[in-house]
């Protein structure tokens, strides 16, 4: 995927394949034509987190309203059209954008005709718009014109049967076509000046493609011990299964599991290995050994029996002390901090995870972790520092708001009966660490000192990234947070929220229409 990233960024679209010993990868990835250089890096990043959702299927396909991506284990360059995957995802709301019933179905067939059928001679890519409808079609580059011409002749077939819905998108093989009552597109050509900084879907283009996330196709491939394994899986990430078992001497052991044997996959499945045991810590997950014989790369560590911080959220234990070596965790987020027996919170999942020079300021390294827990510094230029790890534990706080569960931020225990300021003392250090500025956002041993030393004067927080002000009320609009202001949030009912840092730019549609085959 590095390759592939590399690719989009010099031409906003690439292919790569790669063929190991066990196991071959084809990948493609594509903007469309319409969209704005960097706004394109964003979409590619955006479907690039979600890639994980189609794992461990040895085939995917990812659709947003900016961008596609794919990976099989075949060359799929050439494809245009496959009945068994070729879909359509319709709108349910009916149209009415140039009259409503037969006049609009008419409209819509008329464009979708003349839309597809510029594209085939325009370069496998055209847009317009008549009569209050607007739409577009694209082929994928590896596709020749023939292949374009008939996966657009089977996409327009097929889109048609989503009328007299004011919506709909074509999801083929080959290429994608869209038609919609609202103009979603430029009628501009690809830039290439990625320093132009114009955004030709508006000021924040996240916005557009970030509400589609509408289909994923993803190819299921069948193992042979999967019923075995499935009974002891204790949880999936981006790159592998974790499962119990246990060693001969009756020691019971977290086994994680990696999906591929690639390079790509060597390459985290050390970098994990050679990270984590290099370090010794309370709050971090014990590596005990690693397995790469056979067509699978095993990681053995201790087992933490209590379940993520998704569901317990206790405290941020995980903060405190440190190592002799400066490592960037990349993807701290509720279901990697796990507790032991004792309820202890310890650090997992260092694939990611990469060696901070002291003599460097930044490492600038392709995007990989979890949309939503990303910096934006890091998210839009690659620039990574300790500072990404501080932003992501501060949308490990304010998570909570986004996701109406502040009150699950005190131990239930308590029966609310707490002190309702050190419970916004640990809010409030949460909300700096989110700061868009990263000179702004405290270092990771200066928030542990905020929570910690009762005469630390915690500064007043800007106004976190990422922010829609529109869901404010007008005394929560100011540049800053009070302290006075948290605490009348929190208590007794916490009913003025705070919208989180994060997600309010890349918000994915939860109610996705049916995709139909």
């Amino acid at each position: 995927m590095e390759v592939l990233s590399q690719l989009v960024t010099a031409n906003d679209w690439g292919n790569y394949a790669v063929n190991a010993t066990n196991i071959s990868i084809y990948t493609l990835a594509q903007c469309y034509a319409d969209l704005s250089h960097n706004d394109c890096l964003q979409c590619y990043a955006a479907s690039r987190t979600r890639l994980p959702r189609c794992l461990p299927a040895v085939s995917g396909r990812i659709f947003l309203d900016g961008c596609f991506l794919r990976y099989d284990s075949y060359a799929f360059f050439n494809e245009s059209v496959d009945p068994a995957w070729d879909g359509v995802n319709c709108n349910s709301s009916v149209g009415a954008g140039s009259g409503v019933g037969l006049e609009f179905d008419k409209d819509v067939r008329e464009l979708i005709d003349n839309v597809t059928a510029s594209a085939v001679v325009n370069g496998r890519y055209a847009v317009m718009g008549s009569k209050g409808v607007f739409g577009l079609a694209e082929c994928w580059n590896t596709v020749s014109r023939e292949g374009c011409r008939a996966c657009l002749a089977k996409a327009s077939k097929d889109i048609r049967g989503c009328l007299p819905s004011k919506e709909g998108r074509a999801l083929n093989t080959g290429c994608y076509l869209r038609y919609s009552t609202q103009k979603f597109f430029s009628n501009q050509s690809q830039e290439t000046n990625s320093t132009s900084g114009a955004s030709r879907r508006g000021a924040i283009v996240a916005i557009v493609f970030s509400v589609v996330a509408f289909c994923m196709l993803c190819l299921f491939a069948a193992y042979a011990a999967y019923g075995r394994w499935k009974k002891r899986k204790q949880g999936q990430g981006g790159a592998g299964s974790v499962y119990r078992g246990t060693l001969p001497n009756g020691k019971t052991v977290a086994v994680k599991r990696l999906f591929f044997s690639t390079r790509q996959w060597v390459d985290e499945f050390f970098n994990e290995v050679n990270l984590i045991s290099g370090i010794e810590h309370k709050n971090l997950v014990k590596l005990l050994g690693c397995s790469i014989e056979g067509p699978e790369s095993l990681l053995v560590y201790e087992f933490v029996p209590n379940k993520s911080l998704e569901q317990y959220l206790l405290g941020i234990a995980f903060l405190h002390g440190g190592s002799e070596f400066r490592i960037i965790h990349r993807d701290i987020k509720s279901s990697n901090i796990l507790l032991d027996e004792n309820l202890d919170a310890k650090i997992a999942d260092f694939g990611l995870a990469r060696n901070f020079a002291a003599d460097k300021t930044h490492l600038s390294t392709g995007i990989a972790g979890t949309l939503g827990y990303m910096a934006p510094e890091y998210l839009v230029k690659g620039q990574l520092t300790e500072k990404a790890d501080v932003y992501s534990y501060g949308v490990l706080v304010w998570k909570l708001y986004k996701t109406d569960r502040l009150t699950e931020s005190v131990d239930p225990c308590l029966q609310g009966d707490f002190p309702a300021m050190e419970a916004v003392k640990v809010l409030k250090v949460g909300l700096l660490c989110a700061q868009a500025s990263v000179a702004q956002r405290p270092s990771m041993a200066e928030a542990v000192r905020m929570l910690t030393d009762e005469n630390y004067e915690i500064p007043e927080p800007n106004q976190p990234p990422f922010l829609n002000t529109s869901t404010l009320s007008a005394s929560s609009t100011r540049s800053s947070y009070s302290i006075n202001s948290l605490a009348s949030n929190m208590v007794p009912k916490m009913k003025h929220r705070i919208p989180p840092p994060s997600l309010s730019v890349f918000r994915v549609l939860k109610d996705s229409p049916e995709v139909k085959r």
